[in-house]
């Protein structure tokens, strides 16, 4: 039992977009009535949310703080944004299932080491975010750490046994409460998956109506048909639905696509984040798989051989002039964002042409030294050729299928502002300007995430849903994160509650910790009949 809490003299968003007068009260987790001057239970807490809208808490549908949301820095980094849920296990990789080991090597700069996870499987997982945390955490099963599991880092294809095993965790997983199945396919070992590995895969989790999510195979930029064609198959083979995850693309390349996979029998829901420029580990961007394996020595020793650095060298320059998202200016487009490497940790911040001008050295050869020296842990922000205005992307985010994720990284100093302005930026630079309506927005960060990933009756502000609930300043909220400042708090959100209870007041952590494991549900929402 919770104490009620009402939320006096605000305002509600309509399915006309406009703002409309109503209190709200909350008991015992769930909103319990939304009307015109409510009476004010006598044991009720009181907010005053005068000049402000009360919103369903956002999800944020691709997240990397799975392991990072009992920090309090990442906690007020999420809630000032609205955030009440993230969606972990993005990009083929999470703690579970394994020890959490595999994902503390390799995406160490992408997610960090879970404090206290070690074994489990996704069932344990999501244990150690029972009232552990001020947020709900849902995870994926990780493709990639499933395959780690069975074949370690065997590049071959699976046998008909390693298949079985993969399949087994899988199905354990989503037994457990996983909301789907995650690829990262331009990550080692996801890389090795051929797309009937994959399909099998993806098999298991649709059989209890959970989500196929993928970081695409090579497939962003002017190369997303693609990666669309890929899941095209997969769905086809595996049944069920599919999301593709930070979808960046020419804004109509990217409508043309989707609409091109619609009409071939696949409806694709997508998230993405309302800034141009992306970020990962520079590994994946610059190294051959072969060399790319976490926690190994492989490229230093493939440097130390006799020739070694002119075919590495060699290796890098091919990938990179190759990549339809980089090309000849490639060393100006990426900038260091966390490197752990102490001889290097100044050049955090620049980019890889200014930090070889810097050291006096070739962008390739810094690039190396700095993969080895770190082992391999280092993030970096990356430029596309042209960006893209708010309105162009205004149009992507109108799209029916559309969710908001940040594919935020707090790991480092100098990480890409997504992390700290993603949510406050669709509301203060969109909504606010009319780019969307409020509603769209409520819709996409809110209500359509919740539903896709089955997270129970979250996603509405109306009797009988649960009480995530964040209270908008419309005039006042924004992203204050850039790329020179990017660890700035959003500002406009001072208010939000998580299964009915306090967690942020004024702006401030609370200290209450009601958020939760979610685990999968088969709950549907009345209003919606298209998503599945």
């Amino acid at each position: 039992m919770t104490a009620p809490v009402f939320l006096a003299g605000g305002s509600i968003v309509g399915d006309d977009g406009r703002f409309h007068r109503r209190d709200v009260l909350v008991a015992d987790g769930r909103v319990t009535e939304v009307g015109e001057r409510l009476r004010v239970p006598a044991d009720a807490a009181v907010i005053d949310c005068s000049d402000r809208v009360v919103m369903p808490g956002f999800v944020d549908a691709h997240s990397h703080a799975g392991s990072l949301v009992f920090d309090e820095r990442v906690q007020l980094a999420l809630l000032r944004q609205g955030v009440t849920t993230i969606v972990t296990g993005q990009d083929g990789v999470g703690p579970a299932p394994g020890d959490g080991s595999y994902a503390a090597r390799y995406f160490a700069a992408i997610d960090g080491p879970h404090p206290t996870y070690r074994g489990g499987g996704i069932a344990g997982l999501l244990a150690t975010y029972d009232g552990t945390t001020p947020l709900n955490v849902a995870t994926l099963v990780p493709a990639g750490t499933v395959r780690y599991e069975v074949m370690g880092d065997d590049d071959g294809p699976a046998d008909d046994e390693q298949l079985d095993a993969m399949r087994a965790l899988v199905r354990q997983g989503t037994a457990d409460g996983a909301v789907g199945l995650a690829t990262g396919l331009d990550y080692v070992p996801g890389l090795h998956a051929s797309t009937e590995e994959i399909a099998a895969l993806a098999a298991e989790s649709a059989a209890v109506r959970g989500r196929y999510v993928t970081h695409m195979r090579g497939g962003y930029e002017s190369n997303v048909a693609a990666g669309i064609d890929e899941i095209v198959r997969i769905c086809r083979a595996a049944g069920g639905s599919a999301h593709v995850s930070h979808l960046h693309a020419p804004v109509r390349l990217a409508l043309d696509e989707l609409d091109r996979a619609a009409a071939n029998g696949v409806s694709l829901s997508f998230d993405a984040y309302p800034y141009s420029r992306g970020c990962t580990i520079l590994s994946m961007l610059l190294l051959p798989a072969e060399l790319a394996r976490p926690g190994t020595d492989d490229l230093a020793r493939a440097l130390a051989a006799d020739g070694g650095r002119a075919r590495v060298r060699g290796a890098v320059l091919d990938r990179v002039l190759g990549r339809a998202d980089l090309g000849t200016d490639w060393a100006e487009q990426i900038t260091l964002s966390h490197v752990p490497a102490a001889e290097f940790h100044a050049l955090q911040g620049r980019t890889l042409a200014d930090a070889a001008e810097a050291t006096g050295t070739d962008p390739v050869d810094l690039a190396l030294d700095v993969l080895v020296d770190s082992e391999l842990q280092v993030t970096v922000v990356m430029r596309v050729p042209r960006p893209r205005t708010s309105a162009e992307l205004a149009e992507l985010y109108r799209y029916g299928g559309h969710t908001g994720g940040s594919d935020g990284i707090f790991v480092g100093t100098h990480p890409h502002p997504r992390a700290y302005g993603t949510f406050a930026r669709y509301l203060g630079e969109y909504a606010r300007t009319g780019l969307l309506s409020w509603w769209e927005v409520q819709e996409h960060l809110s209500t359509l995430p919740a539903e896709l990933f089955r997270l129970d009756r979250r996603g509405a502000v109306a009797p009988g849903w649960t009480a995530d609930l964040v209270v908008v300043d419309p005039e006042r909220v924004a992203a204050r994160s850039t790329y020179t400042e990017p660890m700035l708090l959003a500002e406009g959100i001072d208010d939000v509650l998580v299964a009915g209870v306090p967690v942020l007041r004024d702006g401030a952590l609370t200290g209450a910790t009601p958020g939760a494991g979610l685990r999968r549900t088969p709950f549907r929402h009345p209003a919606r009949t298209t998503a599945s």
